[in-house]
């Protein structure tokens, strides 16, 4: 990437600074990110066609059916060398104007954080740089910081509020790099009319360029009102993955191939995982299956993976279908127990130590054909979980929508961790799966305890995993939540 660096004195960059206008309150200064090449650099991804196209002139959105027509663009801040680490962020908003637009209706435009490095010169819709491809082609995308509406009129300003991720790169939160990277994504429905492009910051046009504006110096203190515990940056993180993986690992090209599943929980990087459909014993795998996932996660990853199995349906020392937990921390106590109505089905859990708290995460997978079953199951299953202390997470498939009788009962009990995500801005999902689907809908869940004392959660993320082929290692796609463990 053509380095970016600090032009102070002779770019376009403006520093205001003001005095405290309170015994209270701290100066300010006020920086403006705006001058090519060497403080902001940009390009355009394109798939279908274009997918091995580097296009590093143009700023473009559009929402297609056809991938050939679909665009996003990208922007790098040099947030790094402009602004001194970790000072405290109050404010970053990013603005661009509006080039050229297909008349007809205005569009809703997400700004993303991506997550990894890329080359201007050298990125694609398939590679970050040469050599180097995306983990999802398209760009690997975090947290989805504001939408904002982009009107079809030509020099029409759009402007996008992403104090949250330079608060966290310019705090180091991110990594070694403390640059500001985002992704502009058209999240309406497919259309002939959605394409945008923007004034780029190499334009002949300064006062029309992208700008990033961000204030630091600082002290704010913010109260936040949520139904659900308040996030929280002290403490220990705990990361736990819900994933069912097919019957071992049986893709959506219909390859049995469980070492792409690995692959994934090894770059999600989770303490604990509840993975349903597993198999051992059987047709789908002749020996034990827990066994071979947690080797192969040990061969993967260097680290030790300790195992529990919970056979579907109670007969634990049988083979076939189950479900299993897989935990890099150290298990201090296991437990199983078979639902006595409806059709045959189970939970187990484990208790681990994090940040000096026991905490009890569960895993199940509740009957995939009969409502009338899964109420029976949610009801034991929520009598049976309160046998065990707080704080307590329970994973699984539970082959219900929200809004369903089975889900309402257990929020009664239970945060669903998505929809509260959701409240605070935290969730992250691919652009062309707003919703979080983790199959056809969401029936995935991580849920966690209204008792819990020491839980704060920080986001949630349904992960991507397609290949460049749209293929996909499990019919489902992964959960993951992360919590403050205080």
């Amino acid at each position: 990437m053509r380095q970016l660096r600090s032009s102070i004195g002779r770019g376009v960059m403006t520093v205001l600074a003001s005095a405290a206008l309170s015994a209270s309150a701290a100066a300010q200064t006020t920086v403006t990110i705006n001058v090519p090449k060497t403080q902001v650099v940009y390009a355009t991804l394109r798939g279908g066609t274009y997918a091995n196209t580097n296009i590093d002139n143009l700023l473009e959105t559009r929402a297609a059916s056809d991938q050939s027509y679909t665009r996003r663009a990208m922007l790098k801040f040099d947030t790094q060398n402009l602004i001194p680490a970790g000072r405290n962020v109050t404010s970053a908003i990013m603005t661009l104007t509006v080039k050229n637009a297909t008349a007809g209706q205005t569009r809703h435009v997400a700004a993303y954080q991506v997550t990894t490095s890329w080359t201007e010169s050298e990125t694609t819709w398939k590679l970050r740089r040469s050599g180097q491809s995306w983990g999802t082609a398209g760009g690997d995308l975090g947290t989805k910081l504001t939408t904002a509406t982009v009107a079809d009129a030509a020099g029409s300003k759009v402007s996008f509020d992403i104090t949250p991720l330079v608060k966290e790169a310019v705090a180091g939160q991110l990594g070694s790099s403390r640059y500001t990277r985002v992704m502009l994504v058209d999240m309406d429905a497919p259309t002939n009319v959605s394409y945008r492009s923007y004034v780029t910051p190499s334009d002949s046009n300064t006062s029309a360029r992208p700008k990033l504006v961000v204030t630091y110096g600082g002290t704010t203190s913010t109260t936040t009102s949520s139904s659900a515990p308040a996030p929280s940056t002290s403490g220990s993180t705990l990361r736990v993955l819900q994933y069912n993986v097919h019957h071992g690992g049986i893709g959506t090209d219909g390859v049995y191939k469980p070492s792409r599943i690995i692959d994934w929980i090894a770059k999600i990087n989770p303490d604990v995982v509840s993975l349903s459909e597993m198999e051992s014993w059987d047709s789908y795998d002749s020996g034990d299956g827990v066994a071979q996932y947690a080797a192969a996660l040990k061969a993967k990853t260097g680290v030790t993976w300790h195992a529990l199995s919970i056979q579907d349906y109670g007969d634990w020392s049988s083979g076939g279908i189950r479900n299993a937990i897989l935990s890099k921390l150290p298990i201090s106590a296991t437990y199983r127990h078979e639902f006595s109505l409806g059709r045959d089905r189970t939970v187990g859990g484990v208790t681990v130590d994090v940040n000096g708290r026991n905490i009890n995460i569960m895993s199940t997978h509740l009957d995939p054909y009969d409502a009338g079953n899964r109420a029976s199951q949610v009801k034991q299953l929520i009598s049976y979980a309160t046998g065990f202390a707080e704080d307590r997470i329970v994973l699984g498939d539970f082959n219900a929508l929200p809004g369903s009788s089975e889900i309402v009962n257990l929020t009664g009990s239970y945060y669903d961790a998505w929809t509260q995500a959701v409240k605070a801005g935290t969730d992250v999902s691919a652009p062309d799966n707003p919703n979080g689907y983790t199959r056809n809908g969401r029936i995935d869940y991580v849920f966690f305890s209204h008792g819990e004392q020491h839980l704060s959660l920080k986001s949630v993320q349904v992960v991507d995993t397609r290949d460049s082929n749209g293929v996909m290692p499990s019919d489902h796609r992964p959960l993951v939540a992360t919590f403050t463990v205080k």
